[in-house]
């Protein structure tokens, strides 16, 4: 099935009228962890709300995946899967670099996603008819670099922290082999793949509202995304993506060491 535009467009528009008011605001935050800190904020709840609202009001029979208000009808063949803010920290932050994501599974595959940045005003978005950019500078079809090799490539991840033991290893040595590494930003580093900014993108696990909004994003502007080992990422973990598929080998082969 597509997914129109338009609805697309609601989808944000109702969540930005949640999380800007209350970003840059000094709101409340909760933690989500005992032991550790995985902050969640009221703009982050509401958000999901009013995404949720519009989703079962657009699509009674389709299930629903948030990250904060749990899952619902998730035996459809339709599910709908939600980050209200990924990059949390970004926001409490300050820092415009967390998005709303918003993404349709059909029996298990993304076929449709949207990330929003409201503050920027930007907007990525995959449907039936492409990858598409609206913001700045105006519309237009997204497209990823031609980068084929790592030396040439630039590279994010979250932090290398993230990497445990052996795996720190080899993404040491795999760093070592790109031509810019930079850390941080959550969403925004694998739409700035679809974008044709950013090359390769490594993170290590995520779960399925992290990722599952970008991958059509990043696929129809010719992008790869897997796990590390070459799975479907629909369902989270250890995720990669490149710019092309000659890009996306060499950087699985680097992290297998």
């Amino acid at each position: 099935m597509d997914i129109s535009i338009d609805f697309m467009r609601r989808i944000a528009h109702a969540a930005a009228a949640e999380t800007l008011p209350r970003f840059r605001n000094q709101g409340a935050i909760a933690n989500k962890e005992v032991s550790g800190f995985d902050p969640v904020t009221e703009a982050d709840r509401e958000a999901e709300r009013v995404i949720r609202a519009l989703i079962s009001a657009e699509y009674p029979d389709h299930g629903i995946l948030g990250e904060e208000h749990g899952s619902e009808n998730i035996s459809s063949r339709h599910v709908w899967v939600i980050d209200p803010i990924d990059g949390t920290r970004a926001f409490i932050s300050g820092l415009p670099v967390w998005g709303t994501l918003v993404g349709l599974t059909v029996d298990g595959d993304a076929v449709a996603g949207l990330m929003s940045q409201p503050f920027t005003g930007e907007l990525y978005y995959a449907n039936a008819s492409g990858a598409h950019y609206e913001g700045p500078g105006g519309p237009r079809k997204l497209a990823t670099r031609k980068t084929t090799d790592l030396s040439k490539a630039t590279l994010f991840t979250t932090t290398p922290a993230l990497f445990k033991g052996e795996a720190r290893t080899r993404y040491d040595q795999f760093e070592k082999q790109v031509q810019l590494a930079r850390y941080g930003t959550d969403c925004y580093a694998f739409a700035m793949v679809a974008a044709g900014n950013v090359d390769v993108v490594a993170d290590p696990g995520l779960k399925p509202y992290d990722i599952v909004a970008l991958i059509p994003i990043i696929e129809k502007a010719g992008g790869v995304v897997t796990t590390f080992d070459g799975g479907p990422a629909e369902k989270g973990g250890d995720i990669l993506a490149a710019a092309t598929p000659e890009l996306h080998a060499a950087a699985m082969a680097a992290l297998r060491g």
